[in-house]
């Protein structure tokens, strides 16, 4: 029993990368944080829409950010992704009214919002900035960690 805490708490560890992954189970209508007017974003004219998702389990990995983007299908839909602290685990919180957001044209569109997750380097939670950067061209999106005081 001991082994799956010490792997859950190894994954949303900061060592861990933060993923990107398609959308899945995490990206339920009925996950979308209430209230939904203050969980939920959007940039580019509309074209990008991102919102908090709280899957309630696991509780130290939670919290999801879904991020609705260009570009477009043959069907007119956008790419659907949702970033945590691994591709299994999400963050511990997210701080949505820390959200902030910049655009470069040889880089995209780059979001930033304060995160919070089990660090085992102080065997408690710690809370740094995810940095989100986004091609709507291309549809490529990275996240990582940014060095921030607590």
């Amino acid at each position: 029993m001991i082994r799956p805490l010490v792997l859950l708490l190894a994954l949303a560890s900061p060592a861990a990368a933060q993923s990107v992954s398609n959308c899945d189970w995490q990206a339920s209508a009925q996950a979308i944080a209430e209230p939904w007017e203050e969980n939920t974003r959007t940039f580019a004219n509309g074209r990008v829409r991102v919102a908090v998702l709280d899957t309630i389990e696991p509780a130290i990995g939670f919290a999801w950010l879904l991020v609705l983007s260009p570009p477009f299908s043959e069907l007119g839909d956008r790419q659907c992704k949702v970033v945590g602290a691994s591709e299994d685990i999400g963050f511990a919180g997210l701080f949505f009214d820390t959200l902030t957001s910049s655009y470069h044209p040889q880089t995209g569109l780059t979001l930033s919002v304060e995160a919070r997750f089990y660090d085992a380097k102080v065997d408690g939670f710690s809370r740094k900035p995810v940095v989100v950067t986004l091609n709507q061209s291309t549809g490529a999106m990275t996240a990582t960690y940014a060095e921030a005081a607590e």
